[in-house]
């Protein structure tokens, strides 16, 4: 029996001497592998040893931790969510509805893991925090200032800007989070309010679109009135021009005839009979002259031989039409 014993125990400690050696070196394998950790650069490594902080890594690498140690990554990109769409009552007790979208980021990672430890408790958190301040914010204005549609009266920028000043600091003390926004994305009446705030707002833009056409019209007359009078003024200095012209233009022509008329008294005189002679007779027009009228000399001719006709007339101080036409002949040739 005593020898039996020997021999296990001997086949024991060679099993001891065996196994202990791969696990030494299994565990330093592991030791080796958990000491080193990479860091993104958009994460945060907090290290843990037996539930608390030791170390905050915030630089991006490769880093060397106890194998003991464990690491808790947090993200430290902006962030964003959107809360619940929530009614609020305004200081002229007129309920609105808010749509809002907020931005934030992890500022103190030890902080935040010892408030919140997870993104999703901290959206659900802020979006408490924020609603509350939304509301006490709102209950400071009356509704027509944050839903106007004048751009001069909506103030609701005034609004997302007093909540996020509201919420920075309790955010950062408490949780460790920095909020970068409040947006406020959309304002608008609950159901039961809509249609009147509708009618109210088609009121509000038939009366702009009134006074817009008003104030074209007045402008339109102002216009007409100033094109009439301009076309007046154009009309009269146009007119006086032309008489002016017209005025030159007859005493031009009368100097001509003049100075072409003293030339030869008798080729006036001729033109003149020419002119009483269209101005008497045409095709409709039938008048009794005695012989020796004078707007008839210029009608009689010499007659030629062996013709039957009446005897020319006795020799008057006026020439025919006939003298008359032989003399310029004679002018222009002598000229030539």
């Amino acid at each position: 029996m005593a020898e039996q014993s020997i021999t296990a125990n001997k086949r024991s400690n060679v099993v001891l001497r065996r196994t202990l050696p791969a696990l030494a070196a299994v565990l330093t394998v592991w030791a080796l592998v958990a000491s080193f950790i990479a860091l993104d650069v958009t994460e945060y490594g907090l290290v843990t040893r037996f539930g608390r902080v030791v170390r905050v890594l915030a630089d991006p690498g490769l880093h060397v931790v106890a194998p003991f140690d464990r690491v808790v990554r947090l993200d430290k990109r902006t962030l964003f969510f959107r809360p619940a769409p929530s009614e609020f009552l305004t200081i002229d007790k007129k309920n609105l509805g808010v749509d809002s979208l907020v931005t934030w980021r992890i500022a103190d990672p030890e902080r935040f893991l010892a408030a919140l430890a997870t993104p999703a408790a901290a959206e659900q958190r802020l979006s408490d925090v924020i609603l509350a301040e939304i509301g006490a914010v709102m209950g400071q204005y009356p509704a027509p200032v944050l839903i106007s549609t004048d751009r001069a009266k909506r103030n609701y920028l005034a609004v997302a800007s007093e909540v996020v000043r509201r919420v920075t600091d309790f955010a950062r003390t408490t949780y460790g989070i920095d909020v970068v926004s409040v947006d406020v994305r959309r304002l608008y009446p609950p159901e039961l309010n809509r249609e009147h705030v509708f009618e109210r707002m088609k009121a509000e833009r038939a009366k702009i679109a009134k006074e817009n056409r008003s104030a074209g019209e007045v402008e339109a007359k102002r216009i007409i009135a100033e094109a009439d009078h301009e076309k007046s003024r154009i009309d009269s200095d146009a007119a006086g021009q032309a008489e002016r012209i017209k005025a030159d233009a007859d005493a031009e022509a009368s100097r001509t005839y003049a100075a072409v008329f003293e030339q030869d008294l008798r080729f006036y005189q001729f033109l003149r009979t020419l002119r009483a002679y269209d101005k008497l007779l045409d095709d409709k027009t039938t008048i009794f002259l005695p012989a020796d009228t004078d707007a008839l000399q210029m009608l009689h001719f010499d007659k030629q031989a062996g013709q039957v006709g009446p005897s020319p007339p006795a020799p008057r101080e006026l020439s025919t039409g006939a003298d008359l036409l032989q003399n310029k002949k004679h002018e222009e040739e002598e000229v030539r």
